[in-house]
């Protein structure tokens, strides 16, 4: 059962609902990156494995959660995401590869 955007009762129980995150998606290990920033972690994710998120991502199957940082506010969050985008890829596979050396699908965890 979902609610009105989707997400799955299950993962919207157990996840903090609207703490600003920036997120990085990958197509695999190495992959294709997308950096993203949303309000709700668990369910902008879950809305992109879905491929309900029309664009980039659902177009280049990008859907692994290789890594996210908590920001306390959505202008905090924001500028963060603006930052990393503007990295060299190096430096972000480097930030990915820091935290998940595996590039383990990280989705399961925030959903704890």
């Amino acid at each position: 059962m979902a609610d009105a955007h989707g997400t799955p009762y299950h993962y919207r129980a157990r996840v903090h609902h609207f703490q600003p995150a920036v997120y990085m998606l990958a197509s695999r290990k190495w992959g294709t990156l997308y950096i993203g920033v949303t309000s709700n972690l668990a369910q902008r994710v879950w809305q992109h494995r879905q491929h309900l998120v029309p664009g980039f991502t659902s177009t280049h199957d990008v859907s692994r959660l290789v890594w996210y940082e908590m920001h306390d506010g959505m202008a905090a969050a924001i500028t963060r995401e603006k930052r990393l985008k503007k990295w060299d890829r190096l430096w972000k596979l480097r930030l990915v590869s820091e935290r998940n050396p595996e590039w383990m699908d990280l989705f399961d965890e925030i959903c704890r």
